[in-house]
């Protein structure tokens, strides 16, 4: 936790000139859109109010925290001396735990207290003897009422009937509380305590509240000589990756290491820059880097739109480690997949964001700091809106006759110059076209659930309903695949992370069944381009500590792996002129009975994702006669090829005599999509 920049002394009501309070606050930042300023700003920091001569006291070797909010504590653990309700219980007192939409919900934004007096307390019971070092506060997380804790007390006990209070010399310490209910403050004890279990005790709070909060312990560990069964510690991961996180420099350097590590099969380069110009760098791994093979498909995963979820950007950095030393070590599944699959990793979408959140640390970035660029996007409401266009036509009956089902250019206003389009977001767009994707996922925390498409409701003034593609089997299961093969979404004994009950879905949901989200990368890159992609939401904790990474790089291994490898499922080919031979780009790969079409990349490969069945596929291209074959997907994870070789048409003059027609129309949908496409790249070039 890096949070030794943001100190502010805290003086009690008798002060003790060898002893202080060390308080750290985070200072909110505004989301406006601003000017692009030459340098990057810095954070604010609160200066301290002492003389210079009171220097703040050296603080203790750091401590990681308990685990309340990555539930590492369990609910057995947490007890209250009285609560207003279930929904407001001991288990709800957890550091950026969510409320449900209703007042009185069953899962509620924290705990509050049933009685308000200074003889309140919320407990945790670390497991085994601990030295703690710090406790961090939030207040009531709810959009009906404002409810925190101002001031508060600590004890500390190893059988909770005699407790210890925390001293700041000789008088009791009563350390400062929040100003706010969601901005996390850190107060580091005078003193480490020992012991098993600590009360966090409100002594003052909100005037027009009531006594709620959420909080976070800060301990290490202690060995106990009366239980040698809390010696237990998790076995650690037999893959030696670095696990810890990286800020934009560090990345640079891991990604760098790793390709001078495997430079025949590894390739780093960028897709763009972000508004304050930090680079958005991509690993590709592949046994010809830099080059399209015919007939090999090409992947990507995407982390850090958001960019206070961090966990996703770990993840693919240690997945390039991974991926890079099994292959040099012969790991036969790993040799296989990066020689048939080219693999295109962006572990930071939103670098601005993440540097936000990065400065404050794991516990102090709270909910939202550092989800949105530095303009204010929120990303994942940043791409062009192709659901309402599509829909509106399927309502006149006009697809895919006249407006097509695939390949959907972008709307005009989005390619105006004074549009709201992030240089990020246009800088991944650009990245799709340059690249012919066919599966993708989108890395996400805060959750532990896998959404698929549509994320956007069709009926415009529903928060939430069921909203599913042309291929909504096919993604249901590669949502099943990464879910069930989740350490952590496949545990039976894991509870809710906030009020959503995804586990009896199994731990899939359609993503506008959940919540509403228009302009979503998911949406946008089914109905633009050839990609299947969808959203992972990794982890309860958005930001965990770096204790918690190896842990969550063993949960979501296998999980990684096997997703990348569903990009062989369905089948592919190449479509070809039947004279020449050559790769006919462009051309249309239709599927009897699913209204959404691929196309074919510029060699004339296709890769078109589909459940194991019996299907009648379709190829037409431009100035060809259409061709129509039988393919059969087997349940092996293998694609089954269906290439085409396609005979040129008549003429259209000649063939509009012969019909007794007027001549057919070029591909104007095609046509009208790079048009569209090329106004954006001119915006993103003058930006």
């Amino acid at each position: 936790m890096r949070v030794h920049n943001h100190r502010e002394i805290c003086v009690h009501d008798t002060p003790v000139p060898r002893k202080k309070l060390v308080r750290v606050k985070v200072v909110r930042k505004k989301v406006v859109r601003k000017k692009k300023p030459k340098a990057p700003a810095k954070e604010a920091v609160v200066a301290p109010q002492d003389p210079p001569s009171l220097a703040p006291p050296a603080l203790p070797p750091e401590c990681p925290p308990l685990g309340l909010e990555s539930l590492r504590v369990q609910d057995s653990q947490l007890r209250a001396s009285s609560h207003k309700r279930y929904g407001l219980g001991a288990h709800r007192g957890r550091l950026n735990i969510q409320s449900g939409l209703y007042d009185g919900d069953f899962y509620d934004g924290g705990w509050c207290a049933g009685r308000e007096d200074g003889e309140q307390w919320l407990e945790v019971d670390a497991g085994r003897l601990t030295n703690f070092t710090g406790v961090i506060t939030q207040g009531l997380n709810s959009i009906w009422t404002y409810d925190w804790v101002t001031s508060y007390k600590v004890q500390v006990s190893n059988d909770t009937h005699t407790w210890q209070p925390c001293h700041n010399g000789t008088d009791e310490a009563v350390f400062p509380g929040n100003k706010d209910p969601e901005t996390p403050v850190l107060n580091l004890l005078p003193s480490p305590m020992v012991g098993r279990y600590l009360r966090i005790n409100p002594q003052t709070w909100f005037p027009n509240g009531t006594i709620c909060l959420r909080a976070e312990i800060l301990g290490c560990p202690l060995p106990d000589p009366n239980n040698a069964y809390a010696w237990y510690s998790p076995p650690l991961p037999t893959d030696k990756l670095d696990f810890r996180h990286h800020n934009y420099k560090e990345m640079r350097k891991l990604m760098k290491r790793v390709n001078e590590e495997c430079p025949d099969i590894t390739r780093v380069y960028s897709i763009g820059k972000s508004y304050l110009g930090l680079k958005m760098y991509v690993m590709e791994i592949s046994d010809n880097p830099g080059q399209h093979e015919v007939g090999e498909p090409e992947f990507r995963y995407v982390a850090g739109m958001h960019g206070n979820e961090v966990l996703g950007r770990e993840l693919l950095l240690n997945l390039m480690e991974y991926l890079c030393r099994e292959f040099r070590l012969g790991n036969p599944r790993v040799v296989q997949l990066v020689t048939e699959t080219r693999i295109h990793l962006l572990p930071s979408m939103n670098p601005d964001g993440y540097e936000t959140a990065y400065k404050l640390g794991s516990e102090l970035s709270g909910w939202a700091m550092g989800r949105w660029t530095y303009e204010g996007i929120d990303l994942n409401h940043n791409f062009a809106d192709l659901n309402t266009a599509l829909w509106d036509a399927e309502d006149n009956d006009l697809v895919p006759h006249e407006f097509p089902n695939h390949y959907i250019p972008i709307p005009e206003y989005y390619t105006f110059a004074n549009a709201t389009v992030a240089p990020e977001t246009r800088a991944v767009i650009d990245w799709m076209q340059r690249y012919p994707f066919v599966l993708s996922a989108n890395l996400h925390g805060g959750e532990l659930v896998v959404t698929y498409p549509f994320d956007m409701t069709r009926t415009y003034w529903k928060a939430q309903e069921l909203t599913p593609t042309a291929d909504d089997g096919v993604f249901r299961w590669l949502a099943t695949v990464y879910a069930t093969s989740n350490l952590a979404m496949a545990s039976e004994e894991r509870r809710l992370c906030h009020y959503d009950d995804f586990i009896r879905y199994g731990n899939i949901i359609n993503g506008a069944n959940w919540h509403t989200v228009p302009g979503s990368m998911n949406d946008f890159s089914y109905l633009h381009t050839n990609c299947f992609e969808i959203t992972v939401e990794l982890s309860c904790d958005k930001f965990p500590h770096a204790s918690e990474l190896p842990a969550e790089w063993e949960n979501n291994r296998e999980s990684l792996l096997l997703y990348m490898e569903q990009v062989h499922r369905g089948i592919k080919g190449v479509v070809r002129d039947r004279d020449t031979e050559q790769g006919i780009a462009n051309a249309i790969i239709s599927v009897d009975g699913i209204n959404h079409d691929v196309r074919t990349a510029f060699d004339g490969d296709y890769w078109r994702l589909l459940n194991p069945g019996e299907y009648e596929v379709t190829a037409r291209a431009e100035g060809y006669e259409a061709a129509t074959q039988p393919c059969r997907v087997s349940y092996e994870n293998v694609p089954t090829p269906c290439s085409f070789r396609l005979a040129r048409a008549p003429r259209p003059r000649l063939r509009g005599r012969l019909s007794g027609g007027p001549p057919p129309l070029p591909d104007l949908p095609l046509r009208l999509r790079r048009e569209r496409l090329r106004r954006l790249r001119a915006h993103r070039r003058a930006q």
